[in-house]
């Protein structure tokens, strides 16, 4: 039984990889600052659900302050920390990218000076595919140039990996870098796109499409990448790693099979491409499958049809999610 600390553990990933560790019986501390990026409303239902089960502990501390180093966070023996929290969001941080780097980057320096500080030998970051910007082969391997982010979050999550190294470099930190691409599931961020399209079209609302919607991605379901996450914590040096779905679609594609989960046709309101996003994604996952023993298992029609049948078995609130 290992002693894990999860940030943003009332995240969307965050709160799926903490209900795995406490299902293997691992005790979690979890930490969150419950910030208003998105509907609040998600996190704090998600947390609720953490804090009915044995083993959790949580603590609302913001990662960007360093006076975490200094808390009850640092009075405890943990085996690794999982730095799940994130300003997450590609045009978001177009609009605001200040904030971006203080959760991303200078949260994830704190996170990386309390394993120095106490010992802690394993650190996982969460990454992203955007990282690999507007000309990537697909599908991606980890050997891509991912020195041309596109915007500021994804520069941001450069930044994070930067830092990762050096602290491996410096103190022989072992960290696992993993690159998430287009995570969906049950209880999914509201201003993500699976999240907005099956709340759209259930409740007859216009679907805000930007561009043509040929635009493709390789959608990955929740619990592959709790998986991931979790094979991630052996011992690895220093890798990066990508973790995503084995199945592309574009959003004109996902559009139509929501339609068909849901019985109710879209309504759509086509709006110019927006720079800030890519055109395509698709992991190469042979690294993960070589190094992980991991592989994504959750079909996109079988992913989508979990997400419909939460959102209706949640609807009376969900959907009175504000959507940014």
């Amino acid at each position: 039984m290992s002693n894990y600390l999860v940030s943003g553990a009332a995240g969307f990933i965050g709160a799926r990889v903490t209900e795995m560790l406490l299902a293997q019986g691992h005790p979690v501390t979890g930490v969150d600052n419950l910030n208003d990026a998105y509907d609040v409303r998600m996190k704090e239902y998600r947390l609720r659900r953490l804090q009915a089960l044995k083993g959790f502990t949580f603590e609302r501390l913001d990662i960007s302050e360093r006076a975490i180093l200094q808390s009850a966070l640092g009075k405890q023996k943990y085996d690794a920390v999982i730095n799940l929290a994130a300003r997450a969001g590609v045009r978001a941080s177009v609009e605001n990218p200040w904030i971006f780097y203080e959760t991303n980057v200078l949260g994830t320096l704190n996170l990386l000076e309390l394993c120095r500080r106490m010992g802690i030998g394993k650190f996982i970051l969460a990454s992203t595919s955007s990282i690999y910007g507007a000309n990537a082969p697909l599908p991606t391997p980890e050997t891509a140039d991912s020195d041309h982010p596109l915007q500021p979050y994804a520069a941001s999550k450069k930044g994070a990996e930067a830092l990762c190294h050096s602290y491996h470099a410096l103190y022989g930190l072992d960290v696992s870098v993993l690159r998430y691409f287009t995570v969906y599931g049950p209880a999914g961020r509201p201003d993500m796109s699976m999240f907005r399209f099956a709340k759209w079209i259930h409740e007859g609302q216009p679907v805000q499409l930007y561009g043509s919607g040929e635009q493709s991605r390789g959608f990955t379901f929740v619990d592959d990448i709790a998986r991931g996450t979790l094979a991630a914590l052996k011992p690895l040096g220093y890798e990066i790693i990508n973790l995503g779905g084995h199945e592309v679609a574009t959003m004109n594609a996902v559009i139509r099979m929501i339609e068909q989960r849901t019985g109710r046709q879209a309504r759509v309101e086509r709006h110019p491409a927006n720079p800030a996003d890519m055109l395509a994604n698709q992991a190469d996952v042979g690294k993960a499958r070589r190094l992980l023993g991991w592989q994504p298992e959750v079909g996109l029609e079988a992913g989508i049809a979990r997400l419909v049948e939460w959102y209706l078995a949640e609807r009376s609130w969900a959907r009175e999610m504000v959507q940014p």
